[in-house]
């Protein structure tokens, strides 16, 4: 029996209150208004950042929500003013949109759109098409992958190749795309250079893999768990530094290490003091920083010096890549073996099991997880 234009019941993961176990509950989504899509999530990646939103945000207003942000998915059906997509078609939600129009995305230094969630005051969409037990669900950033069935407005969507195993390439949604980009787009790496990572998560492995695809002659992999070593170089690290086993600021090991600092460091973490470890970490005269990791409970600082002397620090959102157009690109790259996934993927889960895969990222026991929600 047909859903198009109907309320669609189904499961999804409700995070009721900040600092709480998720709910698999039943919810209603509604039919998709005027330039939206509603889709069929097939399957979705656990994200650092959905659990920054539920164990760390500032932003207490936004719950309840269906977390999730990094999925793929088939289009169901469309609203009305949709001619790009059609029930169907197999896509990826953005939570960095591109409406093509506003100064942002009529420029090519960026790929920030002014319809995005970072301009806005939560990253929950205060607008939603979700309802459960009579009460409004919010939507993370405007995608929610925690759900069966989601409902995302056509600026925030890519159509990609039928041919792509979306219980792989959603994990272009978000992780991969950041690491990788924030190496190849935003530091720019160049062929023969040494380059730091911070940080072995995905999206710091996504790094790994940028840096080596640049070229890079020299990757030093930086985490406080050796354990991830070993996948580290999957990707294309070198060398290898656990901070704990040192005496002295890790800045002045891979100093010694590089002749005076490496070209291009790379945060990963979302941790203040980390990046300023990074940007020192740098050679003086040339050397570029990118911070990657996410947060923003706490300022972040360093000496006048260290920037007058020629370093350079910089930002990178979604890896500097512009989701509609680049996205895409990125999934054709997975299917020409360009890029890695299923190396990133440790394990496989039922959504019901989404409190297991926060368990074992918050433990660093995983890189990434992937729920099935059919």
């Amino acid at each position: 029996m047909t859903t198009v234009g109907k309320v669609i019941k189904c499961k999804a993961a409700v995070a009721w209150e900040a600092n709480k176990p998720l709910v698999i509950e039943e919810i209603e989504v509604d039919v998709p208004h005027a330039n939206e899509i509603r889709m069929k999530i097939i399957a979705t990646g656990l994200c650092h950042t959905d659990l920054y939103h539920l164990f760390e945000g500032k932003h207490k207003d936004g719950f309840p929500v269906v977390l999730g942000h990094e999925g793929a998915g088939i289009v169901e059906s469309v609203g009305p003013g949709v001619t790009e997509f059609q029930p169907g078609d197999k896509v990826i939600p953005l939570f960095v949109s591109q409406c093509g129009e506003c100064r942002f995305c009529q420029s090519p230094k960026t790929n920030q759109c002014l319809e995005g969630c970072i301009y806005k005051a939560t990253m929950s969409s205060l607008e939603t098409r979700f309802t459960c037990r009579g009460q409004k669900v919010l939507q993370f950033t405007g995608t929610s992958t925690f759900s069966q069935y989601t409902v995302v407005n056509q600026i925030a969507v890519a159509k990609i190749d039928p041919s792509a195993p979306l219980d792989t390439v959603c994990l272009l949604g978000c992780g991969v795309c950041t690491g990788f980009g924030a190496a190849v787009n935003t530091a720019k790496v160049e062929p023969g250079s040494t380059c730091a990572v911070f940080g072995l998560g995905a999206v710091g492995l996504a790094a790994v893999m940028g840096c080596h695809s640049a070229g890079a002659k020299r990757i030093i992999a930086v985490d406080l768990n050796p354990d991830k070593f070993e996948k580290a170089k999957v990707f294309g690290a070198t060398d290898f530094v656990n901070p704990n086993d040192h005496s002295e600021p890790i800045s002045q090991v891979l100093s010694k290490m590089t002749n005076g600092g490496v070209d291009f460091s790379l945060e990963c973490v979302g941790n203040v003091g980390v990046m300023r470890n990074a940007l020192e970490s740098c050679v003086q005269g040339w050397g570029v920083s990118v911070v990657v990791g996410w947060t923003d409970l706490h300022d972040v600082a360093t000496r006048p010096i260290q920037l007058i002397g020629g370093r350079t620090w910089k930002g990178s959102y979604f890896g500097g890549f512009k989701g509609k157009h680049d996205v895409p690109q990125m999934v054709k790259a997975y299917l020409d073996k360009k890029v890695k996934l299923d190396e990133f993927i440790t394990h496989r889960m039922p959504l019901e099991s989404v409190n297991d895969a926060i368990d074992l990222m918050k433990n660093g026991k995983c890189i990434r997880t992937i729920l099935s929600l059919e």
